[in-house]
């Protein structure tokens, strides 16, 4: 157990490479589309979250006993929530370029989990799992594995930032 725990917190220390300009116009492209059914697509991602790793309704009083996605889908929280998590990633995608824009975009994201919902930060790295898997099976025709691997690094980093802001957090 001890060596899993140093095999994981050397992944966190790994930065990520930096996004190439051709994955940066990929990642905004496909996005482009997604954005446009958000509503629906975030709803689809916090279902899926919620169906394959119920443990992450802990963090969500207002339907963690609701087991029916059904029920789930039809829960205003969850849409509001979805679309929080959508815009989150909208404001992100569209400031790819201002490094800075996206630093404090993560702090925020990062610090309001940490600190105030109290989430673990693995649920992040299982999100982007999520992400790319309803991404890619509702997108299938833009999703192509080039533009998969542009979104994979795109949310490696996300997660290397949100796990960084935890860490300062808990100093």
């Amino acid at each position: 157990m001890e060596m899993e725990q140093q095999d994981v917190k050397a992944d966190r220390l790994e930065r990520p490479d930096p996004l190439l300009d051709s994955e940066r116009e990929m990642i905004q492209d496909t996005w482009a589309k997604v954005y446009q059914n958000c509503d629906d697509a975030g709803v689809a991602i916090l279902i899926r979250l919620f169906v394959n790793f119920p443990s992450s309704k802990q963090y969500f009083s207002q339907f963690k006993q609701v087991e029916d996605p059904e029920e789930l889908e039809k829960s205003a929280q969850l849409r509001k929530h979805a679309r929080r998590v959508m815009n989150a990633i909208n404001t992100l995608v569209e400031n790819l370029h201002d490094g800075e824009k996206v630093v404090s975009v993560l702090k925020l994201v990062g610090k309001a989990h940490a600190l105030r919902h109290k989430v673990e930060p693995v649920y992040f790295k299982i999100l982007s799992g999520v992400i790319l898997e309803v991404l890619g099976e509702d997108f299938s025709d833009h999703f192509t594995p080039e533009v998969v691997g542009a979104w994979t690094k795109l949310l490696d980093a996300i997660y290397w930032h949100v796990v960084g802001v935890y860490e300062e957090s808990q100093c």
